[in-house]
């Protein structure tokens, strides 16, 4: 697990259960630690965070995750599991930009995108996929020049444009960009829609120093809003968490996570100085 970015997934009490469950689903999945507050697993070698966060928000399809499987039969099987409990918001069959790909809702709410690539090569298997859909929509271009000017590492392949005469000409039907060579897929979502960004699903930003946790608090910011515990909005809507690389080893130790916590729950943008003085 090398990524440096990767979703947090907010539950009320059910991270730990979550986790196993997704991990029974795929094939190339496991649990990597576990607190009373957070568990963090991998799915093809890419780090997610399930975060016990109490009822106040709830994940929605605004933030989805897009995996893909190498044969049909896979796509079916994941599908059959994540289903079980859950709800299709499209249903699983043959469309135009795949031979068999499905879009689920699965008991925990958490929203999944599934889809066949026969030759995978080095493509990242598990992204997440933003859609902008209300007030954000036709902004999802805007996004992807904000977001690969920010992280280093980044690019934009490919970026597909709705075609001329369509009525959204112009607005982005699908777009992957990889940033700090994480792979991010980006979309507008046209029609009505339900829902838009908001804290079930946000992407956690593991940093080094201050000057890393500094320079991505800075520039995530701009136009948007701080908020408590290194959680901030961009101006898009999405939720972030600039984080110390460190802080899942300190709230993992009996004897510093709960002094760790104390401190940074005062806290708007971390400050890696004060928690490792508290964690010492």
């Amino acid at each position: 697990m090398n990524n440096s970015i990767y979703p947090c997934l907010w539950f009320d009490t059910q991270a730990k259960e979550a986790a196993a469950f997704y991990c029974s689903v795929f094939k190339d999945a496991t649990i990597c630690s576990e607190n009373p507050f957070v568990s963090i697993f991998s799915i093809s070698g890419k780090k997610i965070m399930g975060l016990n966060g109490g009822p106040l928000y709830s994940i929605n399809p605004s933030v989805s995750l897009f995996v893909l499987c190498e044969t049909v039969a896979e796509t079916n099987a994941v599908w059959d599991k994540l289903i079980n409990g859950g709800q299709a918001l499209m249903p699983i069959n043959k469309y135009p930009w795949s031979e068999r790909y499905g879009w689920v809702k699965d008991k925990y709410g958490m929203t999944w995108q599934i889809s066949v690539v026969y030759q995978q090569g080095d493509k990242q298997t598990l992204s997440p996929s933003m859609l902008f859909t209300g007030k954000n929509f036709g902004r999802a271009e805007e996004a992807i020049h904000f977001y690969t000017s920010i992280f280093n590492n980044s690019s934009v392949n490919p970026l597909i444009h709705y075609p001329a005469g369509d009525a959204n000409a112009g607005k982005v039907m699908f777009a992957e960009c990889k940033l700090n060579g994480y792979n991010v897929i980006i979309m507008d979502g046209p029609g009505e829609h339900a829902y838009t960004f908001n804290e079930g699903v946000s992407l956690v930003v593991d940093c080094d120093t201050q000057e890393e946790i500094d320079y991505y608090w800075n520039k995530l910011t701009e136009g948007g809003e701080e908020s408590m515990c290194g959680w901030l909005k961009d101006k898009f809507g999405v939720s972030w968490q600039i984080v110390p690389a460190n802080l899942g080893k300190w709230m993992n130790d009996p004897d510093k996570g709960t002094k760790v916590m104390q401190a940074f729950m005062k806290m708007k943008k971390f400050d890696i100085a004060r928690l490792e003085a508290v964690a010492q």
